[in-house]
């Protein structure tokens, strides 16, 4: 049965499961969530604070170890409700150093939120599964990385969060 199990989390990228092996593990990587655009660390907008709630509720089914976001106010306020429904303080990391949070996240070993920007998230993700992958643009807010790890190998799977702001 545990074969059956690991089989469809490796081709599916659900959540790791209760008796999953414990080699597998599953970090989440999103953008803030929409700014504001008159300050130089703007807090979320309307819509970004109604998103990031969303975000908490996408991944209330996931049991998170740790949240760890940069220090700005936008990621921060994205962060926050993933956090406080999960009982977990937010960590900050450096975007500037993704190759250390990389070895964070790896030598965890455990399920995680990154919350990160348009020219890092995505990068972030290709670096945990050995892949290339490109920056975002500055207006999609709609996408979260999942990289299931299995033995020290990723896979990225790419899902639209289908939230729709009507502020």
């Amino acid at each position: 049965m545990k074969q059956i199990q690991l089989i469809f989390l490796l081709l599916f990228g659900i959540p790791c499961l209760a008796d999953a092996p414990s080699n597998i593990f599953t970090v989440y990587l999103v953008r803030h969530a929409e700014k504001q655009t008159d300050k130089n660390d703007p807090p979320l907008s309307e819509c970004g604070v109604k998103r990031a709630q969303g975000l908490a509720q996408l991944l209330s089914s996931v049991n998170l170890k740790h949240v760890y976001s940069s220090d700005y106010k936008r990621t921060l306020s994205t962060a926050a409700p993933v956090a406080n429904s999960q009982n977990l303080a937010v960590e900050l990391y450096d975007p500037k150093k993704l190759e250390k949070i990389k070895t964070t996240l790896l030598n965890l070993k455990q399920d995680v939120l990154v919350v990160g920007h348009g020219n890092t998230t995505a990068v972030l993700a290709g670096m945990l599964a050995k892949q290339e992958l490109e920056e975002t643009t500055y207006t999609s807010y709609d996408r979260v990385y999942q990289v299931v790890i299995y033995n020290n190998t990723g896979r990225v799977h790419l899902l639209h969060d289908t939230f729709k702001c009507r502020a």
